[in-house]
């Protein structure tokens, strides 16, 4: 008998849990997703939450990318870490999407900063791929929240990872472009490839938002930039994807590092690609 009663709460919290993450396609399931997560971290710790929702080969950048699971299931245990999503998106597919926002982590220290996180709808599920933040002192500014749902729906019924591969070509050829445009004319060649809306997420700074903003923080901060790409994904609505690699930043200051970088990409009108959110986090070497 009470091998049945711990088999029934084993079975309802899974449930439970697979019902916080359920995905019907719009944002607002996504933020829900979010929201739980951070939830369930504060209950049960980051081991259990990320094991939770975390995807198979999802990745976390701690402070270079490593696979979400095995990372919390080895390292130290955490319920001091809070979030809450700030502007989120999903695909016109509705199956992939993400989210940004300010995070703070207790301990001795408080520590805040800014994440963003991708997640894939996976058997109707909302499941992590990718997870980093920034760093900043105390936030000043106030947060506007914006979640913006997909403006129509369109997902490919018969779509094979070769046509998968080719829409992810696109990209890459893309920030091939904005590299050799980046060794060409240095930092001003963001300009060219910035969304109206684009967010910057930089270590000591609270988010950059809208694109003479951030055209002028990277004037202010960098002479060139360099990027290898590391991988792309692409939604199967063909309006969103993102990169991931390693940025060497030449600073104005006679100064040069290495980070990882994260950018998000969106399809415009005239199917050219914009970024819309730009992530970098130091890389250990």
């Amino acid at each position: 008998m009470m091998n049945k009663f711990l088999y029934t709460i084993a079975v309802a919290s899974m449930t439970i849990g697979a019902y916080a993450q359920k995905s019907d396609g719009s944002t607002k399931s996504l933020v829900k997703a979010e929201k739980e997560f951070a939830t369930t971290l504060a209950k049960n710790g980051a081991k259990s939450a990320f094991a939770s929702f975390s995807a198979e080969n999802g990745l976390v950048f701690r402070p270079n990318p490593v696979n979400a699971k095995t990372f919390y299931a080895t390292g130290d245990d955490t319920k001091d870490l809070t979030w809450t999503p700030a502007y989120a998106k999903v695909s016109r597919s509705g199956d992939w999407g993400f989210t940004t926002g300010p995070f703070t982590l207790g301990g001795k220290e408080t520590t805040y900063g800014q994440y963003l996180s991708v997640w894939k709808a996976v058997n109707g599920k909302w499941e992590l791929v990718l997870d980093l933040g920034t760093t900043h002192n105390k936030p000043l500014n106030k947060v506007n929240e914006e979640f913006i749902e997909p403006k129509d729906s369109y997902k490919p019924k018969f779509l094979n990872d070769k046509e998968r591969a080719t829409g992810a070509n696109i990209i890459a050829t893309t920030e091939k472009t904005l590299n050799a445009t980046l060794k060409s004319y240095g930092v001003s060649a963001f300009a060219g490839f910035l969304n109206s809306d684009a967010r910057v997420l930089f270590p000591g700074y609270e988010p950059i938002i809208g694109k003479d903003k951030a055209i002028a923080f990277l004037h202010s901060m960098m002479s060139k930039v360099a990027l290898k790409t590391t991988n792309v994904d692409k939604a199967d609505g063909g309006d969103l994807a993102y990169t991931y690699g390693i940025a060497t930043v030449d600073y104005k200051a006679d100064l040069r590092e290495s980070f990882n970088y994260v950018f998000v990409y969106e399809r415009q009108a005239d199917f050219n690609w914009n970024l819309i959110a730009l992530v970098f986090t130091p890389a250990e070497r």
